[in-house]
């Protein structure tokens, strides 16, 4: 019997197929590996004192900018506390504002959004003129100019973020209704004397709720940096254990004695804003068939 070998065109696609494992397992691998960072992030929210070493506030005053060693993962600040345990329970606040500032934002802009786009007409132009008019200011700048003119504490930190954050929210919610109420089965509904407010919220609502979801997690890791920026900038909450972004704002002054007291509160935030950027990418494939399918 002949031994025939395989030609090129026979091989491609096992070849592609090869390919698509390889990039889903390195999606899963990077989803994985996300899931892992917010979960620990979370735990650190939630349970500071397992987690950290130290009190926050407990100084090691023959220490102080200490580099970062077996004692002290991430090294000492000038009052000689221990970075890591600041990290940990400056999570807290961190989460605090991005979390709040998303449900806050998510439910206004939403609710905007969706009576905008189901009533239609002078209640849909006034609506999106007044997000179109807060679209033309820059949401840090928006943010920061709230932050500013209310004063620094965690509600007004987010209060300011929140309301920076409705146009987006009600314009993609907007969207949503205007092309779920033109479906067949909207009509249907209609027809058979379903009244406005069933149809709203057992039809229409329902199926325009995913990419909210989607933005609303993605929105999470950018609510949080912008938490962070204010706070950087002297806006944010002044308590005894400051949250990363204040940490980061103190180690600036430090960084030819101590970099490790701006590196790590800043590679925190990094980490989650990441690793919620990712899982955001995978949420929104995994919703949007026609996404799904491109990749």
């Amino acid at each position: 019997m002949k031994n025939v070998s395989e030609s090129p065109a026979a091989r491609l696609p096992r070849l592609k197929a090869f390919q698509l494992k390889g990039k889903l397992s390195a999606s899963n691998l990077s989803v994985f590996s996300a899931g892992f960072v917010l979960l620990f992030i979370i735990l650190c929210a939630l349970f500071p004192a397992w987690i950290a070493p130290y009190p926050p506030t407990k100084m090691f005053t023959d220490q102080i900018l200490a580099a970062p060693s077996a004692a002290h993962l991430f090294g000492t600040d000038y009052f000689g506390r221990d970075v890591f345990s600041l990290v940990v329970h400056g999570s807290r606040d961190s989460l605090i504002i991005g979390v709040a500032a998303v449900l806050v934002g998510g439910l206004i802009g939403g609710a905007l959004g969706a009576i905008a786009g189901y009533a239609g007409g002078i209640i849909d132009a006034i609506f999106m003129r007044i997000v179109e008019i807060l679209m033309t200011i820059p949401g840090i700048l928006l943010a920061l100019a709230i932050a500013a003119a209310l004063g620094p504490s965690l509600k007004n930190i987010v209060l300011a973020i929140a309301i920076s954050s409705i146009p987006g929210y009600a314009r993609v919610m907007r969207g949503q209704m205007i092309s779920i109420k033109k479906r067949p089965y909207i009509a249907a509904s209609r027809s058979i004397g379903t009244s406005n407010v069933r149809i709203l919220l057992w039809h229409i609502l329902p199926n325009a709720w995913p990419p909210i979801l989607v933005m609303a997690t993605i929105g999470l890791g950018s609510a949080i940096l912008t938490g962070a920026g204010l706070s950087f900038l002297g806006l944010g909450v002044i308590k005894e254990v400051p949250d990363w972004g204040a940490l980061l704002s103190q180690g600036r002054n430090y960084l030819t004695a101590g970099w490790w007291m701006a590196t790590f509160p800043g590679l925190a935030i990094t980490a989650f804003v990441l690793a919620i950027n990712i899982v955001g990418d995978k949420l929104q494939e995994e919703t949007n068939p026609k996404l799904s399918k491109g990749r």
